[in-house]
């Protein structure tokens, strides 16, 4: 479904991406991890356009992001994307954030799109904050919140990134557990995070990055039980004992 064929990107003069190479499956979830700076965030906003890249070629089920005549407007209707920060409009309550796009993008009707977005909140167990605000939930509320909106435009893929680094320890599980069920649904997903429990858990592959470059891609078991390179050896020694 999505493929990565020697990707790189540069800021100026400094190289963020080294010739990243993979391919995702549908329904398969892949976890990006690695040290900060190691490219990961940049690298999958790559995938849906929100980054341009320099060299390499990258397709979603078919379509080059990277070409001029692509609507990437299009594009990123069908591929779900949850950020660090939960981006809800503050002045929308909780389900009029889940119709906005649905309204505007897929252009369905307003009874269309509420009735969606109701089932979605059921869905990742908040459908009795229907008509709270935003400042009223808790972190962890939001970005479940923010999950349910991603999914109310049908996407055909689902976009992570390091969608727990912004909340505190006691809400993470609840995001978690929105994004496990996710994967068990068949949900192609590709997730940035540290959280290295739900990789060993969910994931089909680790994709590992360290200056730019994939330097390991591999099955789950393998990258946790045997890593192949000394820096991906030395980052999970940190991380799993931290």
């Amino acid at each position: 479904m999505i493929t990565l064929e020697h990707v790189s990107k540069w800021y100026g003069a400094t190289q963020v991406l080294d010739d990243c190479a993979t391919k995702i499956e549908k329904g398969e979830v892949v976890v990006v991890c690695g040290p900060s700076g190691s490219g990961k965030s940049t690298l999958i906003k790559c995938i849906n356009g929100l980054e341009p890249f320099q060299k390499g070629v990258i397709t979603v089920d078919g379509t080059s992001v990277g070409d001029p005549k692509t609507n990437l407007s299009r594009l990123r209707s069908r591929i779900g994307m949850v950020f660090q920060s939960f981006e809800l409009y503050p002045h929308m309550n909780v389900t009029e954030n889940i119709c906005l796009a649905q309204r505007h993008v897929l252009k369905r009707s307003e009874d269309a799109a509420r009735a969606r977005a109701l089932e979605l909140l059921d869905r990742v167990g908040l459908k009795a904050q229907a008509n709270r605000f935003p400042a009223t939930l808790s972190g962890g509320q939001q970005q479940r919140v923010a999950i349910a909106r991603a999914l109310a435009l049908d996407p055909i893929a689902m976009l992570f990134d390091e969608p727990t680094s912004a909340l505190d320890p006691e809400m993470i599980n609840e995001v978690l557990d929105v994004m496990t069920e996710l994967a068990k649904e068949g949900m192609t997903m590709i997730v940035v995070t540290h959280e290295m429990g739900f990789a060993r858990r969910v994931a089909d592959r680790v994709l590992f990055m360290d200056a730019g470059a994939i330097v390991e891609d591999a099955n789950t078991a393998d990258f946790f039980d045997k890593p192949a390179s000394e820096r991906a050896a030395r980052f999970l020694s940190k991380i799993l004992h931290h």
